[in-house]
């Protein structure tokens, strides 16, 4: 009988327009990489094209994965596997901010399937799984102050930021940040910090910052920031310049 007047108490309310007191919206998030896993093979990635290998392979340096297999669907040979592959790692390596600040190298060999090449792929990396676990963001370089601040305040040797937009004036922007907290914290010039971009070319998505650099990584920044300086400019044409610097010799 109870469950008869509760059946019509549900009929009621729902016909009495508070349907919206029990309808609820509700979504279920999966990660973003989810896509790129295999369902019925258990640690193995999926790619159907050029992107999908390079999301993969982030998706690996994220985890500080050294060894994985990736199935390739959709690739007619060995030719075009072994050339695709090739422009992933070099992207990886020197045009991502993460690839660049982590991995030393990545090889890979393939074997041909039925449907699908079998890749097996091993990651070299430069930085520790706990560095990587360590990077932080920030909307922009103008942001770092306050994370250079907490770096400080928690006695860590190095930060790492990815920058989630970096400007024209990006790099001015961390010079700026950088000067900023060495004056309010009085650190003076013999006590250097090492600052590298990443990646090295194009536009940067990571900053690291070493505040109690070895003396092999400053004298490697040192010997990096003098050749990139331009070379002294000369009014005089190369032959005139060089007569003159024979004259001067006689």
């Amino acid at each position: 009988m109870r469950g008869r007047w509760a059946a019509l108490l549900l009929a009621a309310l729902l016909l009495t327009g508070c349907t919206p007191l029990l309808a609820r919206e509700y979504s279920t998030t999966e990660p973003h990489s989810s896509k790129f896993w295999e369902s019925e093979a258990a640690g193995t990635l999926r790619a159907e094209n050029y992107q999908d290998i390079v999301n993969d392979l982030l998706l690996l340096i994220g985890q500080h994965t050294e060894n994985a297999a990736i199935r390739l669907y959709n690739f007619g040979d060995d030719v075009s596997v072994a050339d695709t592959l090739e422009r992933a790692t070099v992207e990886i390596q020197e045009e991502t901010p993460l690839g660049a600040y982590a991995v030393a190298y990545i090889t890979s060999s393939s074997q041909s399937q039925r449907g699908y090449y079998e890749i097996a792929v091993q990651i070299g990396y430069r930085r520790t799984a706990e560095q990587i676990q360590a990077v932080v963001n920030a909307t922009r370089p103008e942001a770092v102050s306050s994370l250079l601040e907490s770096a400080l305040e928690d006695g860590r040797t190095e930060l790492a930021v990815r920058i989630g937009y970096w400007g024209q004036d990006g790099q001015s922007g961390i010079e700026s940040a950088v000067a900023q907290v060495r004056e309010e914290h009085g650190l003076t010039e013999e006590t250097p910090w090492v600052v590298n971009y990443y990646p090295a070319e194009g536009p940067v998505g990571l900053v690291e910052f070493l505040l109690e650099p070895s003396e092999e990584e400053l004298a490697a920044f040192l010997e990096r920031n003098m050749s990139e300086e331009p070379e002294e400019e000369t009014d005089l044409p190369p032959e005139e310049a060089a007569d003159g610097e024979e004259k001067e010799e006689n």
